[in-house]
This record gives structure tokens, sequence and C-alpha cells, in this order.
């Protein structure tokens, strides 16, 4: 039986970014997608290896190739079939690398569509148009700031969505703030309860979030008006126990300061908190000093009025033996509960927040 998905079968390209921050679009479509049926992955630092072995550890049948020919002669899907080559970059400034565009005029002149979440849009490139028309293939640019008249702005029908909002915000970017969603809203469902994803950024559009806004793509005027109609509308149409809204960058990262606008306009009730232990750093920025845990925590309090009930731990650096020990030690260091959903699942955290539900 074949998986049912929205658009099809995809090819992933990540090369040289597969297991680094910068694939981390890669990595969100490897572990769950509801939009694409993964075919495979290309990085030629990793090929001839399972994606899933690389990136958790966990074998899950999806290959890495070198490149798109090697791809091309194993995945076996030829010209004008529904398949998409769907860019997994994540880099600083969402720039698309030059060596990826030979990839791109190969996916198109087999008539295969493609998809990018970067900031370097590919309808803006005469050729990339030009293959795609003339091969009946269609280009989508995630991230373009969609037209005026499709945007809203706050109104404050918010105050009327009357089910449970747990915001997951992070102390940095690159972080593991939408994995961690997604593995809540799973876990609520697998114990019975209704639980729907705002999606806040392009992977989770990939990976087939239905209430979904693009916040890095939006004019700054109608974000929190975004991000308002998203959690109204997922309220109004599915009835839903909890809503869960994905994160963006951190309040204290000086290139990528998200999360205000979550909480000034999603209004969550309590936020959970992503953490990694090991960063002393913020991501892609040497020399920038992370603010510490207890400070982040006391910024979120002081800006919604609202409780951090969680930490949530990204396990990179550490062993597995550390994640235990690390956990007790934010525990004793902020009093909140830390767990490693990644790792050891959401279960118990679930049995904290289901106390929370309305």
């Amino acid at each position: 039986m074949e998986q049912q998905t929205i658009d099809g079968k995809a090819l992933v390209y990540c090369q040289n970014a597969f297991n680094t921050p910068n694939g981390k679009t890669a990595h969100g479509l490897v572990r769950f997608t509801e939009r694409y049926e993964v075919i495979g992955v290309i990085d030629s630092n990793y090929a001839g290896q399972d994606a899933g072995k690389v990136l958790d550890d966990k074998d899950n049948g999806i290959p890495i190739f070198k490149d798109f020919d090697s791809a091309f002669k194993v995945v076996n899907i030829g010209k004008d079939t529904s398949c998409s080559l769907v860019i997994g970059l994540a880099p600083d400034g969402g720039r698309l690398p030059k060596e990826a565009k030979q990839t791109i005029k190969m996916a198109l002149q087999l008539g295969w569509n493609v998809d990018s979440g970067l900031h370097d849009f590919l309808t803006n490139d005469p050729e990339l148009v030009a293959i795609a028309n003339s091969n009946n293939a269609q280009i989508r640019d995630v991230r373009k700031t969609p037209d005026r008249d499709q945007l809203h702005f706050f109104t404050g029908d918010i105050e009327h969505v009357d089910c449970l909002k747990l915001a997951v915000l992070g102390t940095d970017s690159a972080l593991g703030k939408r994995t961690t969603a997604w593995i809540l809203v799973h876990a609520f469902r697998k114990a019975g309860r209704k639980a729907e994803m705002i999606g806040t950024g392009q992977t989770a559009w990939m990976q087939g979030a239905k209430y979904s806004m693009v916040m890095d793509s939006c004019i700054n005027d109608f974000v929190s008006g975004e991000i308002e109609h998203a959690v109204v509308s997922a309220y109004k149409n599915e009835k839903p126990d909890l809503i869960i809204i994905e994160g963006q960058g951190s309040l204290m990262n000086p290139a990528y300061p998200g999360g205000f606008e979550i909480l000034a306009a999603g209004r969550p009730d309590y936020v959970i908190l992503q953490h990694a232990p090991t960063r002393l750093e913020y991501d892609g920025f040497p020399g920038y000093k992370m603010h510490p845990l207890k400070k982040q925590i006391e910024a979120i309090e002081v800006i919604s009025g609202k409780k951090v009930i969680a930490i949530t731990v990204n396990h990179e650096g550490m062993t597995k033996d550390e994640i235990g020990p690390a956990c007790k030690t934010i525990t004793k260091e902020t009093g909140l509960p830390a767990y490693d959903v990644l790792f050891h699942g959401a279960d118990d955290l679930v049995q904290i927040l289901m106390k929370k539900l309305k």
C-alpha cells in the first residue's frame, strides 16, 4: 500500500549540509512529513548510508546518494512523473549554493517539480523558469512573500480560542523546536487527544502542517495577524484539545530574535523551552555568547506574563549516558522538569501537560 501524501514522492537535496545545522529542513523531512514520500537524500558526504541512521542512529529506509544521477538510477522515477526535488538546505541567510543550480535544472528537465524554502527565489531565475515551463514543471518558493491582499492583520479573535495553547520556543536557532513540537502533537494524538500544529517556518509547511505561516517571509505589519489567523483557523475548523505553536529563533539571538510575535499574537497559555546544554555561543555567530538559561526563561515570562512549564533538551554534542544527568542539572538549576523528547519520547512530558487541558 502506497503512502498517502499531499504532493507525492520527493528527493531531498542537502549537499554538504546533512547532519549539520544547515541541513535542518532535510532533517525534518527525513524524520516526518505528510506532504511527501521521501525517497532519498542527496549528500555525497554520506553516500550509501541510511539517512535515519546518520541522523538519529535509527534506520528508516531512506538512502543517501552521491548526486542526482546516482539517485535517479536507483529510485527509478522517470520523466513526466509526479515527483519533486526539495531543497533541504537551511543556511544562514537562506542563500542557494551555486552548485545546486545544476541539480535543479536536471530535475526540471525531467518534468519534476521543485520546492525551495530559501530566500534566493528560483522563480526569479529566467533560465530555471524557462526550463520549468517547457517541461510542464512547477517551481514553488515557499518563502516568497504572499501578496498583501492574502495577508491578515491582528484582530483580537485569538481571545475566543478556548483550548490549551502551547508555544515551543528555544534558547537559540536551529535547535529542534519544530521537531519537539511535532513529537508533542503526535504524542497527544496517540494518547487520544486532538492536537494541531501551527507551523511558522518553511520546513513545517513542507512537512504538511495544515495551519501554517512562514514568519520570515511575511511583511512585519502582518506577522502577528498571520499567526493569529493560523491559530484561530485551526481552532474553528478542527475543535482541538490543544494547539502547539512552533517557535522561531530565540528572543536573544542577535540575528534571529524570534518569539516576540508568537508570544504577543499567539498568546500561549504556557511555554516549553528547547535548549542545547553544550551550546555556548549562538549558532553561526562565534563570539556571541549565549545568555544563561535562567535569563532566557525570565525574558519569556516577563514579556508574556506566562510560565515556562518545562525544558526540552537537544542532545547535540552529548553521549547517551550524558543526557540523563544533563536533564537533572537543568532541573536543579531552574526548578523545571527537563526531557529529551527526541531520544526518550514525550510520554512523561505529556502527562504533565495533560493536567493543563481545558
